[in-house]
């Protein structure tokens, strides 16, 4: 669903990605996890789109996001980080505003609008400001626009961000219902949540793969944060 081969991205002469290749399936949850800094959200960036790689290539579905982006981006959900919105809609006006713009119409745009508010819970907060919504509620209108038209691939940077935690147990719920027929991938630094709904677990620190195996393979060499510590100050274990 995923397929990244030799990708880096430059900024000057900063190497912000250096070189990774790796895929991601149907039916995984892979936990994109690294210190500030190491280029996670540089890559979700590409993976969706929005900064050009310096080098190497990116397919989303059999769409090469360089050469077709209109495919490879018909095919994904992206939820960025500070879930960016126009303050001054409503999460309703928002949501209909995003329908049209992925193609939906008629009886189709209201069910899947109505569908997705349930799923995240905004029936509250429809006709309110978007500026005027706690941090949570932002969170949860970015996450209703990404899976807004049934995406095959979500592309997640920090979904729980700024939720309380019954408001993460309801979206970890909801991420490990809707993986069964996407490829999921989700930054996260926290390490609890690798475990809570994670199949799979990339550790990129400078830039550079360090870790890529399950959660249950981190789990064997110890503790999640003192693991964590060990390979992203240059100590190798597990699957890579």
């Amino acid at each position: 669903m995923i397929e990244i081969k030799n990708l880096s991205k430059s900024f000057g002469p900063f190497r912000a990605v250096d070189g990774i290749t790796f895929s991601v399936q149907r039916g995984e949850v892979l936990g994109f996890l690294g210190p500030n800094g190491a280029g996670k959200s540089t890559t979700m960036k590409m993976v969706t789109g929005f900064l050009t790689p310096t080098s190497g290539a990116i397919s989303v579905c059999g769409h090469d996001v360089d050469s077709d982006p209109i495919g490879a981006k018909a095919k994904l959900g992206y939820l960025p980080e500070g879930a960016p919105a126009y303050p001054d809609m409503t999460p309703s006006a928002f949501l209909d505003f995003i329908a049209d713009i992925r193609g939906l119409s008629g009886p189709e745009k209201a069910r899947r609008i109505d569908e997705v508010v349930g799923l995240v819970h905004l029936e509250d907060v429809l006709h309110q400001r978007i500026e005027t919504l706690s941090k949570g509620f932002k969170r949860r209108v970015g996450l209703a626009q990404a899976i807004l038209h049934d995406p095959e691939v979500l592309v997640l940077d920090e979904p729980t961000d700024g939720l309380d935690p019954n408001q993460k147990h309801e979206v970890r719920t909801l991420i490990r219902r809707m993986s069964k027929d996407k490829a999921i991938v989700l930054s996260t630094h926290i390490l609890e949540e690798v475990e809570a709904v994670c199949t799979r677990a990339i550790i990129i620190a400078r830039g550079r793969i360090l870790f890529d195996g399950s959660p249950t393979d981190l789990q064997k060499e110890g503790p999640l944060d003192e693991v964590f510590r060990r390979i992203t100050t240059g100590e190798r274990v597990g699957a890579r």
